[in-house]
């Protein structure tokens, strides 16, 4: 064998480690870091634009950021709720342990937002999402409970998932692109108008950050593994 091609395969079993363990040696707090609470790459915002204040709510050994470009049919919340009862089912419930962040961004967009939303610009006929029914959605399918839905759907919800410690971050411009500029048509508005009439139907505690690939980044950098969740 060539010290070449030995070269390259002893490259190429460095990354498969890496990848299998899902984020960087250098993502991962020390044992000191742990102990003293630092979150990793922790620096100040230098304006009050953007709301950094989750970086600080993630806490725990265990914390993972799960991507969702794709909406499906709100499978990326399914998971990351999954996730967080798997680890308690095998490890116990420990207070703050595990931190789950769900970054929405690109044709998921819609998810962040509201059911008058979604009845207004027929987002369930656009992503061929159905409801219960078999008719096409005109509520967001994972905002909260909806009337007849199966009582263990409840919990894979963004409602449920806010409410018991997760972190939701969404991408401001898949936001502007994909809902921002349908408001700015539909009821010819000004770029600002049209903004301030979209932020009042995104969920509440969904928070905006400047890009889906940022806020994914970020969280990495604050000790989550990362995992597509869509």
């Amino acid at each position: 064998m060539s010290g070449q091609r030995r070269q390259f395969l002893s490259w190429l079993g460095a990354s498969t480690l890496l990848a299998a363990m899902g984020r960087s040696a250098s993502a991962q707090p020390s044992e000191r870091e742990r102990a003293n609470g630092v979150k990793g790459a922790a620096r100040s915002p230098v304006s009050d634009e953007w709301d950094m204040s989750w970086v600080e709510k993630i806490s725990g050994e265990a914390r993972a950021v799960f991507d969702v470009p794709e909406a499906g049919e709100g499978e990326g919340v399914w998971r990351a709720e999954r996730w967080r009862d798997d680890y308690r089912e095998v490890y116990g419930a420990t207070p703050g342990d595990p931190t789950a962040v769900l970054v929405i961004r690109h044709e998921a967009i819609p998810l962040i937002m509201d059911n008058d939303y979604w009845k207004r610009f027929e987002v369930g006929r656009k992503l061929g999402i159905k409801d219960h029914d078999k008719k096409w959605a005109v509520a967001n399918p994972v905002s909260t409970a909806h009337d007849g839905a199966p009582t263990k759907s409840d919990r894979y919800t963004i409602q449920y998932f806010l409410a018991n410690g997760g972190i939701v971050l969404a991408c401001n411009l898949a936001f502007l692109g994909r809902v921002v500029s349908e408001y700015g048509k539909r009821d010819d508005l000004s770029s600002a108008d049209a903004y301030s009439r979209a932020r009042e139907h995104i969920l509440p505690g969904v928070i905006l950050q400047p890009s889906g690939i940022f806020a994914s980044l970020r969280a990495q950098q604050a000790g989550c593994a990362y995992i597509l969740a869509s």
